[in-house]
């Protein structure tokens, strides 16, 4: 298993010509938008199986929120079909600054998946790397991968409240969402009470890699990440929070999903009082 859950396009390539290449998963998704099967189907890594967010790594929107955690059952099925096993490493990855990706990622290690890693700069950094592009639907050889959930801590509505005053409870979204000033895509806006900003945008430099872990540690040191303390991050629907989780990991820091986020703490009214 390699040490960091990011991978580059040349070290990508790299593991594509080996013996036993891994699983590449396309995840490309629009918020709001159609899913991003035909931009897949119009060139993808050569063997990604394409991966559908809303489908396969969410169940139907509820009171767990817009993109709750997937069924068990949906959630292996998907990844067998995708070509995943129990010990074939897997790299994924989205064109969505790693968003989505990092949903992925984060469900396969929250399964128990040992070996999953995002590619850095996704699809961009790809075609900027000279890869080669595949066009049209992969089938890949079913995978044997069957995991259960409980790898990955996660918080619900009431450890997301309890960790904000015990330890850092991050919101993953924009700034002026944070603070309530607009908000596109819920129907109340403000944040949870006692977390603390930090927006995915501050993982990724001007070429739309992660930072190196000196940067990330400082970024996240502002906000209250440093030592032994617990942390927990959030977004509007628990997918974006995961990009902060796997910046995190970049760092050595395992820290907890609460997967409902915003879109679900807002659903019991209780809790906006």
């Amino acid at each position: 298993m390699s040490s960091s859950p990011l991978v580059s396009a040349d070290e990508l390539r790299g593991l594509l010509a080996a013996e036993h290449p891994p699983a590449v998963l396309d995840v490309r998704y629009k918020m709001g938008g159609p899913p991003g099967f035909e931009e897949y189907a119009a060139g993808h890594v050569p063997g990604a199986a394409y991966v559908d967010l809303d489908a396969d790594l969410a169940a139907p929107p509820g009171e767990g929120g817009r993109h709750p955690l997937p069924d068990p059952a949906v959630f292996n099925t998907a990844m067998r079909r995708s070509g995943v096993g129990l010990e074939t490493p897997v790299v994924v990855y989205d064109d969505w600054s790693g968003h989505a990706a990092s949903r992925a990622w984060w469900l396969l290690r929250h399964y128990g998946h040992r070996d999953v890693r995002v590619l850095d700069g996704g699809w961009s950094a790809w075609c900027a790397a000279g890869g080669a592009v595949e066009t049209g639907e992969t089938d890949p050889l079913p995978g044997d991968f069957h995991g259960v959930p409980g790898s990955m801590p996660v918080v619900d509505a009431d450890g997301a409240a309890a960790l904000a005053q015990r330890g850092v409870l991050i919101d993953a979204r924009a700034p002026e969402r944070y603070r309530g000033e607009v908000e596109p895509v819920d129907p109340v806006a403000g944040h949870v009470p006692g977390a603390v900003n930090h927006p995915t945008a501050w993982n990724l430099d001007n070429h739309g890699h992660f930072q190196d872990a000196h940067a990330l540690r400082a970024s996240y040191a502002r906000v209250g990440v440093m030592g032994d303390i617990e942390v927990a991050a959030y977004c509007g629907s628990g997918v974006t929070a995961c990009h902060d989780l796997l910046a995190l990991e970049v760092l050595g820091v395992r820290a907890a999903l609460y997967p409902g986020s915003w879109s679900g703490w807002i659903s019991d009214p209780r809790r906006l009082r």
